[in-house]
């Protein structure tokens, strides 16, 4: 080994040896497969540390299963279609300020490479190659044999069979879509063309229909379901408003909106003709008719109504929304009287429509009044109010006063009720974003309506019933997002999937659109399988859809998909043994923000093309990645790119610290103070194997091991335990922790205490635990103790728990000895006293039996103060005592309920003469306290000058300094 850990000699070395020795590129064979995959990064930039999260995840297990005994197949490929490629080319031709800037300084594309960079096809070369250089330096173990970009002409094939298949099932229909667009420019929006909100999204609401003298007061909601509810409307007094004619599908109405809302609806797939403005003033007051009961409901004056959302009209329901309450009970003392409006509105009848279990009759009151709102500016309004819908979306279910959609759950009801609205016409669907977009120009966008649009009939409530049984049926790690999958399938709408501008593939059956970029990058896992064969020879007009529907789904006979595709029948033969191999996707590791895009259409769409057995068996989710403590972005900045990660701190160091930063749905913050600790740890890792290689130790006799070493193989159990549960969870954090954190404090535990007979076959099985975080430095050990190139510890076996090794009597003893140091170190630094006599009491019988007990009824999972105390007092003995015993063992068990789970395992059979532990360590801890030590039991202490041995504790000696 080098004297000093040098990342870059040690990195280069090993990539270079695993792809000369192609140890990562996958063949089918007989051991048990393991397939696994994470979303191809889309190349509009270089690969950040975001990237760095999700990819190390994956690699992490990838080299895991590998070491367990898989066949791991973990491939690469990158996203290029859509419209951000398309619009940073254009941006690149105009020498767009901000863009130029933010490409060389955060990118650290030279300005001559990047001005050249003028064209979507440029941009995808370049980036393509960096990106595979970036995965390839940080040691990722892929095969890069498969890797393929998302407009090759041979992808395309793919896809249009895809969305063939799709057409014929009926899942592919046409009608209007809604997009992001520019009133000013007269085009649509993508992220590339947004000053502010390129994250909003385009919401679907509900307008229900409220009618007064032959007019429609149209009112905008999310929960059509409360409409049975509503007690008034809001009407803002100091807004413009308008009277329009609306015709839309035949029917012609007079409507009455804002004129911000006038303004939207132009934009919309209804004929929209002005009449005349509308003093707000005549509108309060009035009594409207609710059209789904035909209940009179008043309007009402508020200030809170903003024009720009919705119609500018309001609904309020009292009983159910917060806001709407505390602005009623606002008015309660208000004079009225110029709107017309005498009567007392305490007079106005709430009206409850759902029940949920954590609250009564009125849930918007009982939250008001669970966090003490005062009125509507209260900030804690916002809060009772989302605890109100959570509550009621995931637990409410409509009552017996909603009619036939009585009992139905309120997480059900939206599509249900808005279709039913619709077919009654007092209804219709009405898109608004999700919070206010600007295009680059300063114009405020709005919604409009694409008429003859392509959509993917995601709302099918057959495809989404699919969809429920694969979530059912699969692993979803973490567990608890189960639920959300399932509520995002819910809300799920029928999305478009083509459009007019960008790359991508055109329609197979309407030429004039192009596939939308995330209705192409679903089922593309089982491309990896056919890319490598592909890239062997095969023919971009050999790849009929014939030859998928052999591969992919057996509905093709292999003599027809041969003479059809002019492939020889033994290579398609051999393609489909490969897939029936590899497939299902095993793991689909991801980041968090995919769930309600990407992930849920990568189901739909394997539910709906493939059989039941290749359904995905795992999704595994992760939280974001931050830049001290700012978001990263590609377009915009602040960037830290994974080249300059490399390059900066080394690839296993960024590995070890992205992985040991948070843990899975947690969000992670990079710190440059961060990854120089990991720095630290890397280098105290390669000092101490050096360390070790060099001391000449031998190989330990395991017939002769001292107390120590059985104490160092017990705790080595442990941490191979507690990595491998957390590995198999994908729980990476936690397995470094046990892999590296916490072995490295057992390893200096034990050489203080003088143990040094096991470092050679402790440093084996570390440097293997540690081998898929830190991939190179574990390859250099390895080779270093004397394994050769052709012996690989990427290839070596992952360790294993050997309960056989687990010795608790020698844990017990080491939990003596370092708690009883720590506590004498404690008291010297406290009293600042130079001991010249150290005394250590050890626990009387009655306490130690009193511990032992509440263990073993712990572990019983019965361990109650009240049923241990009776059954202590039974025995005479104990009772001898007297009060001491029922305070002691409250104590005792208030501890060992507080013990996190190791611990608690460790102890659960504590069996251990004290004082024996202690005297046989007796050396050590003179050693260590610089002075003389003496040992008593509490039960017989010779020498207590000031009555310590009274608060002696098991595995807690009392202690006297002199």
């Amino acid at each position: 080994m080098q004297q000093d850990y040098n990342s870059s000699n040690i990195e280069q070395k090993w990539q270079q040896k695993w792809n000369e020795s192609k140890v990562f590129e996958a063949e089918a064979d007989d051991r048990d497969k393991y397939f696994i995959t994470i979303p191809y990064p889309y190349l509009n930039g270089n690969l950040h540390a975001g990237h760095t999260r999700t990819f190390t995840i994956g690699d992490v297990v990838a080299r895991y299963k590998r070491m367990m005994g898989n066949n791991v197949l973990y491939p690469m490929g990158f996203h290029v279609t859509g419209t951000p490629i398309v619009g940073l080319a254009e941006l690149i031709q105009n020498r767009d300020p901000e863009t130029m800037k933010v490409y060389t300084e955060f990118h650290g594309i030279p300005v001559e490479t990047l001005k050249g960079m003028d064209t979507p096809e440029k941009i995808v070369d370049y980036f393509s190659v960096e990106a595979e250089r970036s995965m390839r330096s940080i040691g990722y173990s892929i095969d890069w044999r498969r890797k393929f970009t998302t407009t090759d002409p041979n992808y395309k094939k793919f896809i249009e069979w895809q969305f063939n298949l799709l057409y014929e099932k009926d899942l592919i229909v046409k009608g209007s879509h809604p997009v992001k667009w520019c009133p000013n420019d007269d085009n649509p929006v993508e992220d590339h063309d947004i000053l502010h909100g390129e994250e909003a999204t385009i919401i679907d609401y509900t307008l229900v229909k409220f009618k007064y003298d032959g007019m429609i007061i149209p009112c905008a909601t999310l929960r059509p379901e409360t409409v049975f509810g509503v007690t008034n409307l809001w009407i803002n007094p100091d807004l413009e408003h308008v009277k329009i004619k609306v015709t839309f599908e035949g029917r012609e109405e007079v409507w009455v909106v804002s004129k911000e809302a006038y303004r939207k609806l132009i934009f919309t797939d209804r004929e929209v003709e002005f009449i005349e403005d509308v003093d707000a003033s005549s509108l309060i007051g009035i009594k409207v008719t609710n059209p789904l009961n035909d209940a009179q409901v008043i309007t009402l004056p508020a200030s809170f109504v903003k024009g720009e959302n919705g119609s500018g009209i309001v609904m309020s329901v009292p009983s159910h929304a917060p806001y709407d309450y505390l602005a009623l009970r606002d008015l309660y003392d208000k004079d009225l009287r110029e709107y017309g409006i005498t009567e007392d509105l305490r007079e106005l009848k709430f009206i409850s429509l759902i029940k949920v279990k954590e609250f009564g009759e009125f849930p918007a009151i009982e939250a008001v009044e669970q966090f003490g709102v005062k009125d509507q500016d209260d900030p804690k309004a916002e809060e009772a109010t989302k605890i109100v819908y959570r509550r009621e979306f995931h637990g409410g279910v409509l009552k017996e006063n909603t009619g036939k959609y009585s009992g139905m759950a309120v997480s059900k009801i939206k599509d249900v009720l808005t279709r039913d609205l619709i077919e009654m016409g007092i209804g219709e669907v009405f898109y608004e974003f999700s919070e206010p977009v600007v295009c680059r120009c300063g114009t405020p966008c709005v919604v409009n309506m694409v008429k003859g649009q392509w959509f993917l009939n995601y709302s099918n409530p057959e495809w989404k019933d699919k969809v429920y049984r694969c979530i059912e049926n699969m692993d979803i790690i973490p567990e608890d997002l189960r639920v959300e999958f399932n509520n995002k399938v819910d809300w799920l709408k029928d999305k478009a999937c083509a459009r007019k501008k960008g790359l991508g593939t055109l329609l197979p059956f309407d030429n004039q659109w192009l596939i939308e970029s995330l209705g192409d990058s679903t089922i593309y896992m089982s491309y990896y399988i056919i890319a490598k064969f592909i890239a062997m020879g095969i023919e971009t007009e050999q790849l009929v859809p014939e030859l998928f529907d052999h591969v992919l789904l057996k509905k093709c006979s292999l003599e027809t998909a041969a003479e059809r595709s002019g492939i020889d029948a033994n290579i398609i033969e051999q393609i489909s043994s490969d897939f029936e191999y590899w497939y299902p996707v095993d793991l689909r590791s991801s980041g968090k923000d995919l769930i309600p895009n990407h992930l849920l259409f990568f189901l739909f769409h394997h539910v709906a093309i493939f059989d039941e057995d290749k359904w995905p068996r795992a999704i595994a989710i992760n939280g974001f990645v931050s830049l001290e403590g700012k978001k990263m972005s590609k377009s915009k900045g602040p960037l830290l790119t994974l080249n300059d990660a490399i390059t900066n701190y080394g690839a296993d160091i960024s590995r070890m610290y992205i992985l040991s930063s948070a843990e899975q749905m947690q969000d992670a913050d990079w710190k440059n103070s961060g990854i120089e600790t990991a720095r630290k740890q890397i280098e105290r890792f390669y000092n101490f194997s050096k360390d070790i290689i060099g001391s000449g130790i031998p190989t330990c006799n395991v017939e002769n091991l001292k107390g120590i070493d059985k104490w160092m193989l017990s705790r080595l159990q442990q941490r191979i335990l507690e990595t491998n549960e957390a590995l198999d969870t994908i729980r990476t954090r936690n397995a470094l922790q046990n892999a590296y954190f916490l072995l490295f404090n057992d390893i200096r535990w034990y050489q203080k205490r003088g143990g040094n007979a096991l470092l050679c076959e402790v440093l084996d099985v570390w440097i293997r635990l540690m081998a898929p975080f830190t991939p190179h430095i574990c390859e250099e050990i390895w080779e270093a103790i004397g394994h050769t190139d052709n012996d690989l510890i990427s290839l070596a076996d992952y360790p294993q728990y050997d309960e056989s090794l687990v010795d608790t009597q020698a844990e017990f003893t080491e939990e003596l000895i370092g708690g009883t140091l720590s506590d004498v170190d404690e008291i010297i630094r406290v009293t600042k006293l130079t001991p010249k006599k150290a005394i250590l009491y050890t626990s009387p019988e009655w306490k130690m039996e009193t511990f032992k007990k509440a263990l073993s009824m712990q572990k019983e999972g019965n361990l109650n103060p009240g049923i241990l105390i009776k059954d202590l007092m039974r025995d005479p003995e104990m009772r001898s005592h007297g009060k001491e015993v029922p305070k002691f063992a409250q104590k005792v068990v208030s501890d060992i309920t507080a013990m996190n789970e190791e611990k608690f395992d460790t102890l659960s059979n504590f069996d251990l003469d004290e004082k024996i532990a202690l005297e046989e360590n007796l050396e050590f801890f003179k050693n260590e306290l610089g002075c003389s030590v003496e040992i008593y039991s509490a039960d017989n202490a010779e020498y207590d000058p000031e009555n310590k041995a009274r608060f002696a504790y098991p595995l807690r000696p009392a202690i006297y300094l002199e």
